[in-house]
């Protein structure tokens, strides 16, 4: 399972009020400062993140897809051929071309108009919920984008972005209450943020959160390795026992 808070600051984290996360971190292991790719555009990242390859060489270098400028395999086909089945859940509709047609067993988009009224992150819950009540998945990618309109609207570090961030600890406090015991999660960002704006270089767009819970993970453990975004891919393979494509430039991440 894979959650994923877009614009999600380390330090933002810290300060929201995430029980949940919380949670995550004294039982799982984490680092605050994995690092993402440059430009720290969301598109660009989350291709980084799910075919585990530097912009160069995946070309999506703006929030408007186009083919890979050099084939590579995703996560979502890398599970998908090795007979294990997947589901993403996401309100940015730009994320749709992350994987293949007939790649995923289920794919929900639900629009998110960007404001505080219209809470897509709380709507997408339910429906991920309902769905892994249903539903046995080998694989999940859940997506909460309000933090990211909230840091647009109003500013990284925020109060309404600090409440998108708390809105989002607890989405995902009631789907890892429908998740079987055994599952593995990662909760992770695609960028930060800086004033109202993300795609440079400084530490607050390129750092994010990694968290990792669940069985075999050591409780309460910091990493102390670099995490990059380009590491989850190969990550979350090795967890599903599945050899990472050699075109991966990322490293599963070990732990003792």
């Amino acid at each position: 399972m894979l959650f994923l808070i877009d614009s999600l600051r380390p330090d933002g984290l810290k300060q929201a009020d995430t029980p949940h996360l919380d949670r995550m971190i004294s039982e799982g292991a984490h680092t605050f400062s994995a690092q993402t790719v440059v430009p720290s555009m969301t598109l660009t990242c989350h291709t980084s993140l799910f075919f585990s390859v530097e912009p160069n060489v995946h070309g999506v270098t703006t929030n408007t897809w186009q083919p890979l400028n050099h084939p590579v395999p995703g996560l979502f086909e890398v599970i998908f051929e090795a007979g294990l089945n997947s589901s993403a859940f996401f309100n940015w509709e730009e994320l749709r071309d992350l994987h293949q047609p007939g790649s995923v067993q289920a794919a929900f988009y639900l629009k998110d108009d960007k404001t505080p009224e219209n809470n897509s992150d709380r709507e997408l819950t339910v429906l991920a919920v309902d769905y892994f009540t249903k539903h046995r998945v080998d694989f999940a990618f859940v997506y909460f984008h309000q933090t990211d309109a909230a840091g647009h609207r109003d500013g990284w570090m925020s109060e309404p972005y600090l409440r998108a961030i708390a809105n989002a600890d607890r989405c995902i406090g009631k789907i890892l209450k429908v998740l079987p015991e055994e599952v593995v999660v990662i909760l992770t960002a695609d960028h930060g943020g800086k004033d109202r704006s993300h795609g440079a270089d400084s530490p607050e767009e390129t750092t994010i959160p990694f968290i990792i819970n669940g069985p075999g993970i050591p409780k309460g453990y910091r990493i102390n390795r670099t995490v990059r975004i380009t590491d989850i891919a190969p990550t979350i393979a090795s967890f599903l026992g599945i050899e990472a494509p050699a075109e991966w430039i990322g490293k599963a991440l070990t732990l003792p």
